[in-house]
């Protein structure tokens, strides 16, 4: 569904993705683990068209996106949500639901907006309140549900984890499951690499801007350099 072939990716003159090569299947979870400064925000944003690759190329449900602008590929079935949520703290829940399904009919809207409350009956309760009155764990619920509201194939979620409290991260790793069971594709950043790698189909530890491992979850999980480095040994 989502192919990345020998991408570099290049910040002016300072080189931060090295020939960078991912594959996400249709229907999995794809987690993608690596330490601070590692170039895995960097990895998505180049997937979102911001910064674009400087070679190499991005291939999106058999498409060439690789010069394609921010807009267009967010046109089609992709979704992201950013680190640090970016929420419109100003608007109420409802109104930062609308905001993610902006492209669509209002008969399109409803029915997102109803299974989004489906899955975070929270953000219903709070429907009219505004969104910077509420958690962490709620803000970032939020966050999930406005880019759920486009109706994606796929969905990239930035550090969904960051600054969360454990029993919220469980709610958060659980819903990200079933949006795999609907028959979402999920594209995963996380630190908390044992949460994401126990959730995933297959998994890339990214150092310094290269792939350093690809395997499965299981596999990864149960690798000595990973448990090392990323798992507390």
């Amino acid at each position: 569904m989502l192919v990345l072939e020998n991408v570099h990716t290049h910040y002016g003159k300072i080189e931060a993705l090295h020939g960078v090569s991912v594959e996400v299947n249709r229907g999995e979870i794809v987690s993608l683990i690596g330490a601070n400064g590692a170039g895995k925000t960097t990895l998505l944003m180049t997937v979102c068209g911001t910064p674009q690759a400087s070679s190499g190329r991005i291939i999106l449900e058999g498409r060439d996106i690789t010069n394609e602008p921010t807009a267009q590929i967010m046109r089609s079935g992709l979704a992201i949500v950013p680190e640090g949520r970016r929420i419109f703290s100003g608007l109420t829940v409802e109104e930062n639901l609308h905001m993610g399904g902006f492209f669509n009919t209002k008969s399109e809207i409803r029915k997102s907006q109803a299974h989004v409350y489906e899955l975070f009956p929270r953000l219903q309760e709070r429907e009219h309140q505004r969104a910077g009155t509420m958690s962490g764990g709620e803000q970032q619920m939020l966050a999930i549900g406005r880019a759920l509201m486009s109706r994606p194939t796929m969905i990239i979620l930035d550090e969904p984890s960051l600054g969360l409290a454990p029993l919220v991260i469980k709610q958060i790793f659980e819903i990200i499951g079933h949006l795999r069971d609907e028959g979402i594709t999920v594209f995963l950043v996380e630190q908390n690499a044992h949460q994401a790698l126990n959730l995933a189909d297959r998994g890339y530890v990214l150092e310094t801007g290269n792939i350093r491992l690809h395997d499965t979850g299981k596999n990864l999980l149960a690798n000595p350099d990973v448990q090392n480095a990323y798992l507390g040994g």
